[in-house]
C-alpha cells in the first residue's frame, strides 16, 4: 500500500476539563489508499480516586503509571470510567496530543464517574452534532437517573469521529456498567443496542469500549454479540483472537494477576472488522489501577 500526506487546513482547539483553550499545531496524517480505517483501541478502568486507597495505590501515585501505560499503548481511541474530574483533567495535562468528550454521570457535568472517549486530535475530527451522554435508565435524557435497580447512576457516551486518513467516519460508544444489579445490566446492553440502530449513518462501524461489569458469558454481554436477538451483534475483539485461553482476568483487585476468567472489560467492534489483534496489558509494579486495560488493532475495510 502506497502512502501519501495529507495536512489539516485548519488548527484544532483544544476545550474543556478546565484547561485553557490553546490553538495545535497541525501535523501531517499518513493517508490510508486502501480506505480501511485503522485503529489500535483500548479501553480503561482508572480506579476512582479515593482517600482509601494510600501509598502506590493513590492515584498521584498511580497518574504516571496510567500516563506510562497508556503512553506505551499509544492508542487511536481509547475509553476510560471510573474518572473523577481531576483524573480526566490529570490526563488531558499529561496526553496533549488527545481530545476528549464526556460529562460526569451525576449531573452531566463534572459532578460523579465520567465515562469517557480520548481521541488523537490530529487524526481525527469530532461531529460536535453527533455525540453526547445517556443515562442507563428509563429517561435516559436525565442527568444522574436510575430506574432499574441500581444504586448508583450509571452512563454511555458516544461521538461520531471523522478518520482524516480515509475521510471516512465512524461512531465510539463507551459505557460502564452496575456492578451489582444483573437486569440492570441487561436493560443497559438492549438500551446500547437501541441507541447503535438508531445513530444517524447506520451504515458506518461501530467500536463500543467499556467495563461491563459482566463476563462474556453474561446474558447482557451476549445480547450485544447478537445471541438474544439482536440482529446487528458486535464482535468481541479479544475472544475473536484467544477463544479458549483460561487466563483472561482484567479486574483483579491489586492482584496484578490475570490469571482466571475474571474478564469484564471489552472491546465490542462491527461484524466485517478485522481484528488484527488483542491483549490483556499486565503493567509492571506500580499498577495503574486494580483493572488491567484491555488493548486491540482493528481495521475497518473500505465497503
Amino acid at each position: 500500500m502506497r502512502v501519501g500526506w495529507i495536512l489539516p487546513v485548519m488548527a484544532v482547539l483544544l476545550c474543556g476539563c478546565g484547561r485553557r483553550q490553546t490553538v495545535r499545531t497541525p501535523k501531517a496524517v499518513p493517508v490510508r489508499e486502501d480506505g480501511a480505517i485503522a485503529l489500535r483501541l483500548v479501553t480503561f478502568n482508572l480506579r476512582y480516586e479515593n482517600e482509601g486507597d494510600r501509598g502506590p495505590r493513590n492515584w498521584h501515585e498511580r497518574v504516571i503509571a496510567s500516563v506510562r501505560s497508556l503512553t506505551r499503548m499509544s492508542p487511536d481511541v481509547f475509553a476510560v470510567q471510573e474518572a473523577l474530574h481531576g483524573q480526566v483533567a490529570d490526563l488531558r495535562a499529561s496526553l496533549p496530543d488527545y481530545d476528549f468528550t464526556g460529562v460526569g454521570r451525576d449531573d452531566g457535568r463534572r459532578e460523579g464517574e465520567y465515562t469517557g472517549i480520548f481521541y488523537r486530535a490530529d487524526r481525527f475530527v469530532k461531529d460536535t452534532s453527533d455525540a453526547g451522554t445517556f443515562w442507563l435508565s428509563d429517561t435516559p435524557e436525565i442527568p444522574g437517573s436510575k430506574t432499574w435497580g441500581n444504586e448508583i447512576p450509571r452512563i454511555a457516551c458516544w461521538t461520531r469521529l471523522t478518520d482524516r486518513a480515509t475521510d471516512r467516519s465512524f461512531y465510539v460508544f463507551a459505557t460502564h456498567w452496575d456492578h451489582r444489579n444483573q437486569p440492570s445490566r441487561e436493560r443497559a446492553a438492549r438500551l446500547i443496542a437501541q441507541r447503535i440502530d438508531s445513530r444517524r449513518h447506520a451504515d458506518e462501524p461501530v467500536v463500543l469500549l467499556g467495563d461491563f461489569n459482566a463476563v462474556e458469558g453474561n446474558p447482557a454481554v451476549t445480547y450485544l454479540l447478537g445471541q438474544g436477538g439482536w440482529k446487528n451483534g458486535l464482535v468481541d475483539a479479544f475472544d475473536s483472537r484467544h477463544r479458549g485461553e483460561g487466563n483472561r482476568t482484567t479486574l483483579h483487585f491489586w492482584e496484578g494477576k490475570r490469571a482466571g476468567t475474571r474478564n469484564v472489560d471489552h472491546i465490542l467492534v462491527s461484524k466485517g472488522a478485522r481484528v488484527l489483534d488483542a491483549d490483556i496489558v499486565v503493567d509492571p509494579e506500580p499498577l495503574p489501577s486494580d483493572h488491567f486495560p484491555v488493548s486491540a488493532r482493528v481495521e475497518f475495510p473500505r465497503p
